[in-house]
């Protein structure tokens, strides 16, 4: 719950979002409502705010409940957003081969290793960094799945196919299910 740009010039409804992140974050149930009013609702989340930072418990906001409001909401922000999507570069027409060594790779070993236990067809890579005979074994059987050219090897087509299968299989991995 970011507050929005609309929020600009609107310091208590910005203040309510903050505080209402950070309870979230906190696991308790705000019952702060960004409504742009300093009613009794926002006196209440900032003294227990305050009493909870070990600052002087008066409900107002001040320049310090402000900064100490901010300097925990950006923390609180962050675990309560998605997290942080990972791409790797492959330049145009690349392809990373057998024995090629490609710090890559580590991050398609350990999808393949996690694909290895949801598809019983694909067997568990090695986790080395290098593109070598059991990685190029698994890439082949994940490509069949995937009805990708069975090269044994890394282009941007194989790389997007792990990329959207990993999220299922970890999940169903985490479930203990496989197939």
């Amino acid at each position: 719950m970011r507050p929005n740009e609309s929020f600009v010039g609107q310091p208590i409804r910005s203040l309510q979002t903050m505080l209402r992140v950070i309870l979230e974050q906190e696991g308790i149930q705000p019952s702060i409502i960004p409504d742009g009013i300093y009613g009794t609702d926002t006196i209440s989340a900032v003294s227990a705010f305050q009493r909870r930072s070990g600052l002087p418990v008066t409900g107002v906001t001040n320049q310090e409940t402000w900064d100490a409001i901010v300097r925990k909401y950006e923390p609180a922000l962050v675990e309560q957003s998605e997290a942080q999507p990972l791409n790797i570069i492959l330049n145009p027409g690349q392809i990373i081969r057998r024995q090629e060594c490609n710090p890559n790779l580590f991050l398609v070993q350990a999808i393949l290793a996690v694909l290895s236990e949801f598809y019983a067809s694909v067997p568990l890579p090695s986790m080395n960094g290098v593109l070598d005979l059991p990685t190029a074994e698994s890439l082949t059987a994940f490509q069949r799945l995937s009805m990708l050219p069975a090269t044994g090897e890394v282009n941007k087509a194989t790389w997007k196919a792990l990329a959207l299968q990993y999220p299922v299989a970890a999940n169903r991995v985490q479930d203990g299910m496989r197939m």
